[in-house]
């Protein structure tokens, strides 16, 4: 498994690189502010990352309880990214709504259209995160 501060890592990297993307993306597509989609994104970054940090634990346990390892396979990590997303949307829709003083429908479809970048994003950036760090347990013996 992954030690603290690897994981750390993993949040701080995740999170810093999305707010680069999304955050103009964002004032974009919705025609608001940077700044108002820019203090959205931070406070949903730290949000999402706190969730970030306490899911991954929660999964590599279950996983390491369940298939005796860490090893995702394309159809886990498909499932890793949805559950993530469905388990940060459930409190960002809120803190979207407050921020920008909408309803929480209009928060709601921003934070979907959200976690689809997020999902596809998080799937791109584990793989490729996983590459350049893997853990032990994934390194092949050498021939």
């Amino acid at each position: 498994m992954r030690s603290t501060s690897d994981r750390i890592r993993y949040a701080v990297c995740f999170e810093i690189l999305a707010l680069i993307l999304v955050t103009p993306l964002g004032a974009w597509i919705f025609s608001m502010p940077l700044t108002d989609i820019g203090i959205v994104g931070v406070g949903s970054a730290t949000i999402a990352m706190l969730w970030n940090y306490a899911y991954n634990i929660g999964f590599d346990h279950a996983m390491q309880r369940l298939a005796g390892g860490t090893d995702k396979t394309v159809p886990v990590r498909v499932l890793h990214a949805v559950l993530f997303e469905a388990g940060v949307l459930l409190v960002l829709a809120p803190f979207i709504a407050w921020y920008l003083g909408i309803g929480l429908w209009h928060a709601l479809v921003m934070d979907v259209s959200f976690s689809l970048f997020y999902l596809v994003y998080a799937f791109v950036f584990n793989w490729g995160y996983d590459r350049l760090f893997p853990i032990p347990e994934w390194r092949q013996p050498a021939s």
